[in-house]
C-alpha cells in the first residue's frame, strides 16, 4: 500500500499544472478507485488541507496518506507529491548555475525585470484599485494609493521591516475603511 501511495502521488505530482486545486479531482478519483477512503473522508482531508499553510496538493497528499496508512503513508504520499517539482527545480538550478555568466541569459533576465514589474503594477491597478464597478479615482482609491506610497516611503527611507509595514498598513486600513 505504501508503494502504491507513493506511485499515485508521484503521477499526480507530475501532472499538477494549474495549482493544487486543479489536481483535487485526480486525487479524489485515484484514492476512491483504490477504495482506501470514502468520498466524505477525502473531502474532509482536502478541506483541512486547504486551511493549513502551504500547498493544498501537498497537504492533501499528506493527510490522505496519513488516513490511509498512518505516518508511513503520510511520508510516502508527501514524497511522491513533491519529488517531481523538486527534481525540476534542482535540474533548472543546475542549468542556471552553469549558465549564470552567460551574457545572453543575463541580458534576457534584465529585459524581463521591467516586464514583470509592469505586470505586477498592472495587476495592482486593475484588480486592487479599479475592481468592481468603480472606474475612476474615489476616496478609497486615493487612500489605498496613499497607504501604498507611505509603505514604500517607510521601507526605502527608514528601512523598516516589511512585516512592520504590513501591520501598520493593516491598522491604517482598518481605521480608514
Amino acid at each position: 500500500m505504501l508503494w502504491e501511495l507513493f506511485v499515485i502521488f508521484l503521477k499526480i505530482g507530475f501532472v499538477s499544472f494549474g495549482g493544487g486545486y486543479a489536481v483535487i479531482p485526480l486525487i479524489q478519483y485515484e484514492i476512491m478507485a483504490k477504495g482506501w477512503l470514502t468520498n466524505v473522508q477525502i473531502q474532509e482531508a482536502i478541506s483541512l488541507a486547504g486551511m493549513a499553510p502551504g500547498s493544498i496538493a501537498t497537504n492533501s497528499a499528506t493527510l490522505i496518506g496519513y488516513k490511509s496508512a498512518g505516518i508511513a503513508g503520510a511520508v510516502m504520499s508527501t514524497l511522491g507529491m513533491v519529488l517531481p517539482s523538486l527534481t525540476v527545480v534542482v535540474v533548472l538550478a543546475i542549468f542556471f548555475f552553469r549558465l549564470q555568466n552567460n551574457k545572453w541569459l543575463k541580458s534576457s533576465f534584465y529585459g524581463l525585470r521591467p516586464i514583470i514589474t509592469g505586470l505586477i503594477v498592472y495587476a495592482a491597478i486593475h484588480f486592487g484599485f479599479l475592481g468592481g464597478d468603480e472606474t475612476g479615482f474615489t476616496w478609497t482609491t486615493i487612500a489605498a494609493l496613499a497607504i501604498c506610497a507611505g509603505s514604500l516611503f517607510a521601507m526605502l527611507k527608514y528601512k523598516l521591516h516589511p512585516f512592520a509595514v504590513i501591520l501598520a498598513g493593516g491598522v491604517v486600513g482598518i481605521i480608514l475603511f
